[in-house]
């Protein structure tokens, strides 16, 4: 069944049909030929835990009109929020990063400009990245039914991401020269649901190791995720499944 995101102002009749229109009307129309009588999903943008599931009633020129069958809790959220702090990777690497790390359940993804970093950002730049980026995400939280579609934020310094993350309950950073498989597996195993985690993930270069001591002077725990060295965008989506394992029902 395909999933889709709205506005609570698309619905009318007492919230009893929703008017979907633009690129969802077209997408749904045009692309996937979706007929009357087929179902579809809605999660909307103000609500993070609701399912809408509606029946497709009729299609016009510029509308298709959905009518709600029911309504159910969707339970596909973590019950803690991870903040993904991802090192900007070289290429197209981010969108990978990002399509992956919303289907594992991320939260919300933060790029940071680090020392080793090849990729410079400049504002202009940036926006547009972002823009792309976050219509990545909504395409990954489309495909895997997430109930809300995770935030891409603005690019920052490395310091100005440490400090972002002053009072969240969880830090880790995952450092190539970390030792200790069983540090890793006691902070995993200790974090509990509700609190929010935060996951550094370095460039293709790692940490400098100026970051890294800043990083643990403001709290965070290096850790190590083995023997083998990981890629950015391998590190990211195994500190995420690991999380994820962990903290599902």
């Amino acid at each position: 069944m395909y999933h889709f995101f709205a506005e609570s102002s698309q619905l009318f009749d007492d919230g009893k049909r929703i008017a979907i229109t633009d690129s969802d009307y077209n997408h749904m129309v045009n692309v996937l030929r979706m007929k009357a009588g087929e179902e579809f999903s809605v999660s909307f943008r103000e609500e993070e835990d609701k399912e809408y599931r509606f029946g497709i009633e009729s299609i016009n020129d510029n509308e298709l009109i959905g009518e709600l069958r029911f309504v159910k809790e969707s339970g596909v959220e973590l019950p803690s929020k991870i903040y993904l702090f991802q090192g900007l990777p070289k290429a197209d690497k981010m969108e990978l990063i990002i399509q992956k790390s919303v289907e594992l359940g991320v939260f919300k993804i933060i790029p940071v400009s680090m020392k080793r970093s090849v990729v410079k950002l400049d504002d202009k730049r940036a926006a547009n990245k972002i823009k792309r980026w976050q219509a990545i995400a909504e395409a990954a939280a489309k495909q895997s039914k997430r109930a809300f579609v995770p935030e891409i934020d603005m690019p920052m310094s490395f310091k100005e991401a440490v400090k972002l993350c002053a009072d969240m309950d969880v830090k880790l950073l995952p450092y190539e020269q970390a030792e200790g498989m069983k540090k890793t597996r006691e902070l995993i195993d200790s974090v509990k649901p509700g609190q929010s985690i935060a996951v550094f993930v370095g460039p293709e270069g790692g940490f400098a190791d100026e970051e890294v001591e800043f990083a643990t002077e403001q709290g965070f725990n290096s850790i190590t995720m083995g023997k083998r060295i990981l890629r950015t965008e391998t590190a990211g989506f195994t500190m995420l499944a690991w999380l994820m394992y962990h903290l599902e029902e």
